[in-house]
């Protein structure tokens, strides 16, 4: 599911509680600023102005669609894998299968694209199998 603003029962507060939840997902992902920036698509002042107060931020449709991704491969993440190590070192390891062909899941989404979110989301979620 992809949290938007239109979402039933889905407000501001909602989104601003899941991208408190991304930036601890970042951290334990070990995320370098610039990585974030890249994830979320946000531009290095917005990134300092989201961090600092993010309960006086409106979340625009992009970076609700990046988070809900990100969010997804998390949860994913946590159904394929019981230790936490496992969960949070995957996205950097590097993967023989075809769709990443040798590169990591952080290879893949550091180029930037929503559809680059997606991709890994929809790869998990059909590995635990959810729909793709």
């Amino acid at each position: 599911m992809i949290l938007t603003q239109a979402s039933p029962n889905m407000n501001n507060k909602h989104i601003q509680t899941a991208f408190r939840v991304v930036l601890n997902i970042f951290d334990k992902w070990h995320c370098t600023t610039e990585e974030a920036l890249t994830l979320l698509g946000l531009k290095r002042s917005t990134w300092f102005k989201y961090k600092s107060a993010p309960e006086k931020i409106t979340f625009n449709h992009d970076i609700t669609e990046r988070i809900s991704y990100v969010l997804n491969i998390h949860a994913a993440l946590r159904v394929l894998f019981s230790h936490p190590d496992s969960v949070y070192n995957w996205v950097r390891k590097p993967n023989t299968a075809p769709f990443y062909n040798g590169k990591s899941a952080m290879d893949i989404m550091m180029q930037g694209r929503v559809v680059d979110l997606w991709a890994v989301a929809s790869r998990l979620n059909a590995e635990r199998g959810g729909k793709a």
